[in-house]
């Protein structure tokens, strides 16, 4: 039995991201100077503004530092191994419709919309 899962998130890098550059910041010039404190404080005022799943795809569109940004943060069906670890456990600790805390990564901190 193999146990699929599905997300979407909204990503903030910072210096400590393994790849410091997005689609927002391309020569990575916000991020090389981002420290995770700052992407944590991101993640929080963002946070306080999402009321819904419309709400949550809205503002990844807008503000992720991934390229799942243009499909509101949706990463898709994805199973065990598929994930970086720390993000897997996050998503499997959530019921559907829940939003995590931070989660980090190597490639910056996460918040995580379980969808299913």
């Amino acid at each position: 039995f193999i146990r699929k899962m599905r997300a979407s998130h909204i990503l903030v890098k910072h210096r400590g991201s393994r790849r410091q550059a997005s689609w927002k910041d391309p020569d990575g010039l916000e991020i090389r100077n981002r420290t995770r404190e700052q992407a944590v404080e991101i993640l929080t005022n963002l946070r306080s503004q999402i009321h819904g799943p419309e709400d949550f795809a809205e503002i990844a569109k807008r503000c992720s530092d991934c390229s799942s940004a243009r499909s509101g943060g949706d990463l898709g069906e994805f199973q065990k191994g598929q994930m970086m670890r720390p993000f897997e456990e996050a998503t499997l600790s959530l019921n559907v419709g829940e939003i995590s805390g931070f989660v980090d990564t190597d490639s910056g901190t996460h918040i995580i919309l379980r969808t299913g």
